[in-house]
């Protein structure tokens, strides 16, 4: 039987590079570990993976404060006491007190599920490690209940980093990589073009030779990212913003109108201002 293979869908715009990786991961069963600017739709593509698939799908986001044990399961001991202080026949059955986690739950699926490890880099340094066993060998035990819970299915699961912390080698020799690349002009029209279909051509040319003219700008703190583009654009939209007053020739115009969705910190504003500033001195 022939696998199923992604080939990105109508809402999200994913290159070939990207393709061929999600298939490759489907291919050697192994977790596919994507990094990679925020914003440039990582998490994202875990649903539209599931969703142009046909294949469930179970999300675990990772915090600061998430153990590795989280995802396979945890032992409610103080609901168990407290229900045994009230005389409630549950305490007898311990297995009542077991809260699946989303391991567990991708492991019952009975077609063969996506999981979403998000931000993985979050977490503990040893959180990755903590992790082996279960997925290299799609299964773990309940010491509790003293069963061992395995996958019917080993799911298509893909791990997102924002490159907060270096990964241990052990665990990146287990999963296939991809790094995706920030879009280029062409292929940030169409992802908007995805989002805005309607959009003026006019207004979409201008809004793009801005944005990027933003990112190129040497010392910025935080780059403005895809998701941030949506956001103004739609931000533009809705306040009747003409595409004339996105262009970069205005001299009256220190920065981009609405740039609170574009830059983040007052630091990259002061530097937007001091450069466009000196930049028309030395036109004059």
């Amino acid at each position: 039987m022939t696998q199923p293979s992604f080939q990105g869908t109508d809402q999200y715009v994913a290159t070939e590079e990207l393709r061929s990786a999600v298939n490759a991961a489907m291919t050697l069963s192994r977790p596919l570990l994507i990094k990679g600017e925020p914003g440039t739709g990582k998490t994202l593509l875990a649903s539209e993976v599931a969703r142009s698939l046909g294949m469930p799908l179970f999300e675990w986001h990772i915090k600061s404060t998430t153990k590795a044990q989280q995802g396979l399961y945890e032992y409610d001991a103080v609901s168990r006491l407290r229900d045994s202080q009230l005389g409630d026949s549950r305490v007898k059955d311990i297995a009542n007190y077991i809260l699946k986690g989303k391991l567990w739950e991708a492991f019952e699926c009975e077609t063969r599920p996506v999981l979403l490890i998000d931000e993985i880099d979050k977490a503990d340094i040893e959180f990755p490690n903590d992790l082996l066993r279960e997925l290299d060998r799609m299964d773990f035990y309940v010491y509790e209940t003293r069963q061992t819970v395995r996958a019917r299915h080993r799911p298509l699961i893909i791990i997102t980093s924002n490159n907060e912390k270096e990964l241990p080698d052990a665990f990146l020799r287990r999963c296939f990589f991809h790094y995706i690349r920030f879009p280029d002009e062409e292929t940030m029209r169409r992802i908007v073009e995805v989002h805005y279909p309607k959009l003026k051509q006019e207004l979409l040319r201008e809004a793009l030779s801005t944005f990027f003219k933003v990112r190129e700008v040497p010392g910025l703190k935080k780059k403005p990212s895809t998701s941030e583009l949506l956001d103004w654009i739609k931000l533009l939209l809705a306040e009747d913003i003409p595409p004339e007053a996105l262009r970069t020739d205005d001299t009256h115009k220190a920065i981009p109108p609405l740039y609170g969705a574009l830059l983040k910190n007052e630091q990259d504003v002061h530097l937007f201002e001091q450069l466009l500033f000196l930049h028309r001195r030395s036109a004059r």
